[in-house]
């Protein structure tokens, strides 16, 4: 009897030069059934994006599966029910203590950045007492919410952040009889207070319905007082202006400046004010200094991609760079998500062996979002399909709806302290450039930003080795060229432990700064800002890993702005000096087409 010749298992083989997709299937792995057709999908599409246009795009159904196994667990935790009963107990007694004990110190401090308190009527009874209940109250339910075994980190945080939300709401500092400072002012003023509040209510509310923005204030008019280094915009396309800024210098640094800023908001936060504008300084330096300044898409561009923002954005320019400034290797500047899409970039550069780059500077950008901050509570699978069916609907996502989520993160300070003061208090929003700044909102095409929040937040593909730019995967680790990146000690958006990170895929000299300040007024550091410091050391290439606790433990502190120390490491990599490159390249197609800040920037 012969046995049936033994089953071998197929061979998957690809032709010689076909590139290699970002995952190979298994050999074995049958095709992919394809999806089911469902007659009213997009009616429900529909009906979720209505629902999501209320809720500011946040999904309730992450959030109540949070609440849920929360309270589960807590449910068959006895032991954790006891710890939380005699933490309970601790509190009470220590707000009897105060009560009965006439000038002691409170038992419980807001947190650093919480300026509910702030007014000096809070340390007076009855507001004292009020205050520290609440306080007291915050702190139980801060214990509550701490992981327990069994219990999923970003529930645990969840449940946190909706607990912290409610009782946001509850604050007597938002309600006027128990609010001291509101209770002055309104018998300082006879009610007027009030009545001049109501009416920024009115104005505010009729403003949302409608979608309208009122004009940047006296003193803060783009092109003018804002966004005024004066140059030329010298190449335009669909997606993109790039800006060529007039050279102040007799001589310049021989290798020019190209900056790839965020299309979250506008460019000019980078040219903000004379006095804090990082370009106009670096054009005092001597660097020859290249702005993009990016479109502000509508719904017929719904379809641009994150591959358009790398191809048609920053290859667009750098290859009009070059044009203008042949020859010459540029340094590549990138911030926020412009720092992300310049690293996709220059990765993709080196594996295809583009030596177009001198170094590469990342400020706020992160490459790798596994500990992206509390941003990753508003995303998960549900909560991102329910963006997408938002986006699906209008083509873009609005910049106010992703200002809510960023808003709700610190939202004792950024919703409810304004609020006080603007409608209980009856006081106008002081003025400030970073203000009107914010203010002018940007818009976020559908397809792109579901590639974005998908394959970099959700999947963390960059770090992960299976982020493919034209069907082959790119590695941070190719990069070669020097880097210089820049984290901010309280930067909600891009946590600087995550921005560190970047130290983890790369290899190549980097030097690593870490300042004082937020996502935006950190890198806002102009030299004579006062009450500034930072941290800075380099990392030779190819050294040992060093982790960011240890890094921060080791390197001391320095007075002052971090922009003179990368200037001084820009002009190192710069190439010598030359004399200034013509405006624009009009025998290459790139003359001059308008004074900066360029038709772009003023897209409503």
């Amino acid at each position: 009897m012969t046995r049936p010749p033994k089953k071998t298992k197929p061979v998957v083989s690809l032709p010689q030069d076909a590139p290699v997709p970002a995952l190979l299937p298994p050999a074995t792995a049958p095709p992919p059934a394809p999806a089911p057709a469902h007659r009213h999908q997009n009616f429900d599409r529909a009906a979720r994006a209505a629902v999501a246009r209320l809720s500011g795009g946040v999904s309730s159904y992450a959030f109540f599966e949070a609440w849920s196994d929360w309270a589960q667990h807590l449910s068959r935790a006895p032991g954790r029910q006891m710890e939380l009963a005699e933490h309970a107990q601790r509190n009470l007694l220590k707000l009897m203590a105060l009560a009965t004990t006439p000038g002691s110190p409170p038992p419980f401090v807001p947190k650093p950045y919480d300026h509910r308190f702030d007014h000096e009527g809070w340390q007076k009874q009855p507001f004292q007492m009020w205050q520290q209940g609440f306080l007291a109250m915050q702190d139980w339910w801060d214990h509550a919410t701490e992981p327990m075994r069994g219990l999923r980190t970003e529930d645990a945080e969840r449940a946190r952040f909706l607990t912290r939300q409610t009782l946001d709401v509850l604050s007597p500092s938002n309600a006027p009889f128990l609010n001291p400072e509101i209770v002055a002012e309104t018998l300082k003023t006879g009610g007027r207070n009030l009545t001049e509040g109501a009416a920024h209510f009115a104005h505010d509310a009729v403003k949302t319905l409608t979608g309208q923005r009122d004009p940047a204030p006296e003193g803060y008019q783009i092109g003018k007082d804002l966004a005024c280094t004066p140059g030329q915009v010298v190449y335009r396309n669909d997606l993109m202006e790039l800006i060529q800024y007039t050279p102040q210098t007799p001589q310049v640094h021989a290798r020019p400046i190209l900056i790839v800023p965020a299309w979250i908001m506008k460019y000019y936060i980078l040219d903000l004010s004379p006095d804090n504008s990082m370009v106009r300084y670096l054009v005092g330096q001597g660097f020859t200094v290249f702005m993009i300044s990016w479109t502000n898409p509508t719904s017929d561009q719904r379809d641009l991609s994150l591959e358009d923002y790398r191809k048609r954005g920053v290859m667009a320019a750098l290859d009009a760079v070059t044009k203008i400034v042949p020859d010459t290797p540029v340094q590549a500047v990138g911030y926020c998500l412009g720092g992300t899409i310049l690293a996709i970039a220059a990765a993709t550069m080196a594996r295809d062996h583009d030596d177009r780059l001198a170094s590469v500077t990342l400020m706020a950008a992160q490459v790798d979002f596994a500990e992206a901050g509390e941003l990753l509570l508003f995303l998960d699978e549900s909560q991102i399909a329910f963006l997408e069916d938002l986006m699906w609907e209008q083509g873009y996502l609005d910049r106010p709806q992703m200002a809510r989520a960023f808003a709700a993160i610190r939202s004792e300070d950024l919703i409810w302290t304004r609020a006080v003061r603007r409608y209980f208090l009856g006081r106008e929003d002081v003025p400030t450039d970073i203000g009107v700044w914010l203010s002018d909102t940007t818009r976020m095409p559908a397809r792109m930003h579901s590639q974005y929040l998908r394959g970099l937040f959700l999947e963390n593909r960059l770090t992960a080795g299976r982020f493919a730019v034209e069907g082959r995967v790119i590695a941070l680790k190719d990069l070669s060229v020097p880097l210089f990146v820049i984290a901010t000690e309280t930067d909600h958006i891009a946590p600087w432990r995550s921005v560190y990170k970047t130290k983890l895929f790369t290899d190549s000299d980097l030097t690593f700064v870490l300042t004082k300040g937020g996502h935006n007024t950190g890198i806002l550091s102009e030299p004579g800002h006062k009450g500034r410091h930072f941290r800075i050391s380099r990392r030779p290439a190819a050294a040992h890993y060093v982790g960011p606790d240890a890094w921060l433990a080791e390197t001391a502190p320095k007075s002052g702005s971090w922009w003179p120390d990368w200037a001084d490491w820009l002009a190192a990599q710069g190439g010598g000096l030359s004399d200034p490159p013509a405006m624009g390249a009009p025998d290459n197609g790139l003359a001059p087409l308008g004074p900066a800040p360029g038709a772009y920037v003023m897209q409503p």
